[in-house]
């Protein structure tokens, strides 16, 4: 099983912040609520827990979403609604949240 649980990660992010600080915070939320393959969240739900904290609206973070999609980091469900971590790349996606959530 994975023993990395995530960065527990509450601070507010400004519209200076980069793209791969919030790829890295969406996998990381992702990852807290071990969601792996077959449990998925949906994105509307990740959408607005990250538009609360990157201004200027979700629409980036949903963009962001997709392109993490295409990267294979996330594997979509339902349709595209839902997404869930790729275990396939779980190594890629704990190094990816290390290197640039740093706290």
């Amino acid at each position: 099983m994975f023993l990395f649980k995530g960065i527990k990660s509450e601070h507010i992010m400004s519209v200076d912040t980069s793209n791969e600080e919030i790829k890295a915070d969406v996998m990381n939320r992702l990852l807290r609520r071990n969601c792996w393959s077959a449990k998925y969240l949906p994105i509307d739900t990740l959408v607005n827990w990250m538009a609360r904290k990157v201004k200027p609206n979700g629409k980036r973070v949903k963009k962001l979403i997709k392109q993490l999609v295409n990267e294979g980091f996330l594997i979509p469900h339902k349709k595209g609604e839902t997404v869930s971590l790729n275990p396939a790349k779980s190594e890629e996606i704990i190094e990816y949240i290390k290197r640039f959530l740093k706290f």
